[in-house]
């Protein structure tokens, strides 16, 4: 086995511990079904996305939950839907699946909040080609500045990850009103779209900004094995699917040659080696559980956990579940103004969850 994924491996089976007895989970009474993805509208409001399409303003203080009115194009299929929502005050960003000629891809809009309904629907971004496949869609979206950064999924495309003409495999850069700007400031990508930010990826479905280093981060799904953390650098490459970071395919046969990297393709963070099925993640920054501070937390999909990564000097170095098999499949992670946690799981039956100290 490679080094780097011996190093990680051994990380994992070393330090991972399971320690429950110090959070309360609270089930809050808002019932939801495959939910997808979570924002703030404000310290005690947020709004969750389901895949079957709805949209949901919640208070999480009253524990009411509001159906909000769009005309989003979406259609849910396979892991597709109304996926990803991100916030500044009431205006909003959304992915969806969309499709067109019997093929599909993820889509970026913009709206405006206005009382219990969106409006002023934009068509910010379409991610091209599209595929028959309705698979590995991503897809994640971080705002910092004045900038998008979209994580789409290869879709099961596979070596089209490494073609920077289209968008499938990527982390995407554009501005948040959907300007398509060139990300290529040196010309050293001249055959990349410019709106193109890094690229070799398989199905990211976690994105979160580093407070310490303010570099934004990550998480990736590999095929059987290779799940990793990474951090998102202009003009890199992560090598999918040349390379696997440790996994294979399904049916055991190799990726590419096999390797888990190649000199060229930026090296994860953090890999891991059965895949947890990494979900959403989240840098903590709160008061109520201090000892987190500035670390990770990591939502398996796979394993049904909710973990911290920890690590000295910047790098990771061990993970502890926090969180394992009380809520289901966990997508993904939000953190209110007080610290406490909160929680969707990939679920058909399913609430909201928040944990607090």
């Amino acid at each position: 086995m490679n080094e780097l994924l011996k190093k990680s491996f051994l990380i994992i089976a070393l330090t991972i511990t399971v320690n429950i007895s110090a959070l309360d989970i609270i089930k809050l009474n808002i019932s939801l079904e495959y939910p997808w993805g979570m924002t703030w509208i404000d310290p005690t409001t947020m709004l969750i996305t389901q895949k079957n399409g709805k949209l949901f303003l919640i208070n999480t203080e009253n524990e009411s939950k509001i159906e909000i009115d769009h005309n989003i194009p979406l259609v849910n299929v396979g892991q597709g839907g109304l996926l990803d929502v991100i916030s500044e005050n009431n205006d909003i960003w959304l992915t969806s699946t969309i499709k067109k000629n019997e093929k599909y891809t993820t889509a970026v809009y913009y709206a405006k909040l206005k009382g219990n309904k969106l409006t002023n629907l934009k068509l910010l971004y379409e991610v091209t080609p599209y595929s028959v496949n309705t698979i590995h869609f991503g897809s994640r979206i971080e705002l910092k500045d004045d900038y998008l950064y979209i994580t789409i999924g290869e879709r099961g495309e596979g070596i089209l990850a490494q073609d920077g003409t289209n968008s499938i495999g990527s982390i995407i850069k554009i501005k948040k009103d959907g300007t398509i700007i060139n990300n290529d400031k040196n010309n050293e990508h001249a055959n990349w779209l410019p709106e193109l930010f890094q690229m070799g990826v398989r199905n990211p479905q976690g994105i979160s900004t580093d407070p310490l280093t303010d570099k934004i981060y990550i998480s990736n799904h590999g095929p059987k094995g290779g799940d990793f953390i990474g951090p998102v650098i202009y003009g890199s490459n992560y090598g999918w699917n040349k390379v696997a970071w440790g996994g294979t395919n399904y049916n055991g046969t190799k990726v590419g040659n096999g390797k888990a990297w190649e000199p060229g393709f930026l090296k994860p963070s953090y890999t891991w080696v059965p895949s947890i099925g990494v979900g959403g993640i989240k840098f903590y920054k709160g008061d109520a559980f201090p000892q987190w501070n500035n670390q990770l937390l990591v939502a398996s999909l796979k394993f049904k956990y909710l973990s911290v990564l920890y690590r000295e000097d910047k790098k990771f170095i061990k993970e502890e579940i926090i969180l394992r098999d009380k809520i289901g499949r966990i997508r993904d992670i939000e953190i209110n103004n007080r610290g406490e946690i909160f929680l969707i799981a990939d679920e058909q039956n399913t609430f909201l969850y928040k944990l607090v100290p």
